[in-house]
């Protein structure tokens, strides 16, 4: 039996709660992710501030990816090899190089961050990242060139946010995105708004990277392969990192 007061034969409802204002966090990003950007900007700063420009010289032949290390017997040289294609991608040129890759980082790296959690992206960010430089080395089979920086990983975020951020109507959600249902390899490729992002995506890198319009930024040359093989990576396997993706979540 009800113990709210009673006129006339209906039940009065009791007095509302005031309702207090809710306040948005200044930054709300996940935090894996602001974790990624400040390990970012701490490398940089320890390299520009930190580091002799020989002992930045020996960091980059470490732990930066270089095409030609491949064109050696491994076992005759040191174990860089073995974990440069993944921390090449904490390594930037400059900070012009930096923030433009942390923007992008922000912009498509949250809905991925929100959607599969702190564990599967760093496993995300470690495969990516060899999986981008892989395209570029089949282009670049034994070159001494250098590849630094956090775009084909940031391509590969990408890729697998065209799985799920675009609205049925088109357009990308801005919020709760992370919360969409991930749409087919087949159902992406006959969608209007994810083929229009894919194919101006792709166009302005190959157009930017390899030499059409100049392809040089203040940093260096545009390593355009690297960003189709992280996009193409995270397009296609991005269902292997979101359990439950293919229904909306609630």
């Amino acid at each position: 039996m009800s113990n709210t007061p009673k006129i006339d034969g209906t039940e009065r409802a009791s007095p509302a709660q005031p309702q207090l204002p809710v306040r948005e966090p200044a930054f709300n990003l996940p935090g894996s992710l602001l974790f990624i950007l400040s390990a970012l900007v701490v490398i940089h700063v320890l390299r520009l501030y930190a580091l002799s420009a020989d002992m930045d010289n020996e960091l980059l032949y470490n732990f930066a990816f270089l095409p030609a290390r491949y064109d050696y017997p491994l076992l005759e040289q040191g174990w860089a090899w073995l974990w440069s294609p993944i921390t090449y991608s904490f390594l930037h040129g400059g900070w012009e190089h930096l923030i433009f890759n942390a923007f992008w980082l922000v912009a498509f790296g949250a809905p991925v961050a929100r959607r599969i959690g702190p564990a599967r992206l760093a496993v995300f960010w470690c495969l990516a990242a060899p999986a981008s430089v892989a395209m570029h080395v089949a282009f670049h089979w034994g070159e001494e060139v250098i590849v630094i920086g956090a775009s084909g990983v940031v391509s590969a975020l990408m890729g697998a946010a065209a799985r799920f951020v675009f609205s049925p109507n088109g357009g990308i959600e801005r919020q709760d995105a992370h919360r969409n249902a991930r749409l087919s390899i087949p159902a992406a490729l006959s969608n209007r708004s994810v083929l229009t992002f894919a194919a101006i995506w792709l166009v302005t890198n190959y157009v930017l990277g390899s030499g059409l319009l100049g392809g040089v930024s203040a940093t260096g040359p545009v390593a355009w392969e690297a960003h189709m093989g992280g996009f193409l990576f995270g397009f296609l396997l991005f269902g292997l990192f979101d359990a439950n993706g293919s229904r909306r979540f609630r």
